[in-house]
């Protein structure tokens, strides 16, 4: 079963929402900016970088989503490559935040308690769906699936 283009899309959106949401995150519910103030300032700026990076490629990759829906589904060498980057990207993501965060608390507040499952079912979603598109591309390309 091929993946519906309005999954694709969806995740898109939802990417972009999740690089443009990631300041307010940082700044607001977990004080990021005066966290950083205290590492020394080459390590500061390794650390802005580093989020600026997270929020660049979930943008890029939201954006690759509403750009080139089909062409992430065409089973293509490049489809193979790009799915299967953003899938490992989001299940990285997903691994990450279910082995290390739930060592640390986020606010009480019931916004953010709700922002925490909202966020946490986006990257399940963006996770399964890339997989199921890299899979999908996989076999297209070594012939196991018809185009």
């Amino acid at each position: 079963m091929n993946v519906p283009n309005g999954l694709i899309i969806a995740g898109g959106i939802g990417q972009i929402f999740t690089a443009l949401v990631y300041p307010y995150i940082r700044h607001v519910v977990f004080d990021w900016y005066n966290d950083v103030k205290k590492l020394k300032p080459l390590n500061q700026e390794i650390a802005k970088t580093y989020g600026r990076y997270i929020q660049g490629l979930n943008f890029a990759f939201g954006l690759i989503a509403l750009l080139f829906t089909s062409e992430l589904k065409d089973g293509t060498g490049l489809a193979v490559a790009l799915t299967g980057l953003i899938a490992a990207y989001w299940v990285g993501k997903v691994a990450t935040q279910f082995s290390y965060y739930p060592m640390y608390t986020i606010p009480k507040k019931t916004i953010f308690k709700i922002g925490e499952v909202g966020m946490n079912a986006l990257f399940l979603f963006f996770a399964a769906t890339y997989t199921w598109l890299f899979i999908q591309n996989v076999r297209m390309h070594y012939g196991v699936l018809a185009p």
